[in-house]
């Protein structure tokens, strides 16, 4: 695989991750609820997410995946109950005016793992791109060890500043509201939007 394949895969990559959908709409949601708590191990979910859903491709597992609908069925229902009621807890979450983070909402760091690894496995937006767009750019029945290597670090270097970027803007909004009425309203948009990411994972 040339490099010149490489950024090509990359170029609509990035449009891919970068397009508004549940896992952006996520990411602003956590930036704004709880600023950069736990980020590292949110973002490692959706890369390790999108690497798993490549080697399926990669692998010639897509039959597998479609014959197999109802493992992905459940984990999307399964990550769209999760962000329901995650969006319940920070609606609900006490609110002070120096608590940028609040307690009440922080998580694990396997949870915010398992949380952007769940949401990523039952989006049918990386779904389509893996098994439908990535064959229309990368020859999928001549990648071998090193092509899957130069993709996987493309994916990661793509992936990793985009979100990071999103949720540093998220939090920087957040931080410019001071009073706690604010801060009540930015929570309960924050769950307004987790939940429509849920809802949106949940019926397509």
């Amino acid at each position: 695989m040339t490099l010149s394949n490489v950024l090509v895969f990359g170029g609509i990559y990035f449009i891919a991750v970068a397009t508004p959908g549940p896992g952006i709409a996520l990411i602003i949601a956590r930036g704004l609820g709880r600023g950069l708590h736990g980020l590292p191990w949110f973002i490692a979910g959706f890369v390790v997410g999108d690497l798993i859903l490549m080697t399926l491709a990669v692998s010639g597992l897509a039959l597998i995946a479609h014959t197999f609908g109802t493992a992905f069925q459940i984990v999307r229902y399964a990550g769209a109950a999760y962000l329901l009621w995650m969006a319940w807890r920070i609606w609900n979450a006490p609110v002070r005016v120096r608590d940028i983070a609040p307690d009440a909402i922080r998580e694990r760091p396997e949870s915010a793992f398992l949380s952007s690894l769940s949401l990523t496995l039952g989006n049918p937006k990386p779904i389509v791109f893996f098994l439908s767009v990535m064959p229309l750019v990368v020859d999928m029945t001549a990648i071998d060890a090193s092509s899957y290597a130069k993709l996987a670090a493309a994916m990661v270097l793509v992936m990793v500043p985009v979100l990071t970027t999103v949720a540093v803007l998220a939090d920087r909004a957040r931080r410019v509201f001071k009073s706690a009425r604010a801060l009540r309203r930015i929570n309960k948009g924050t769950a307004t939007l987790m939940a429509g990411a849920a809802i949106a994972i949940a019926t397509r």
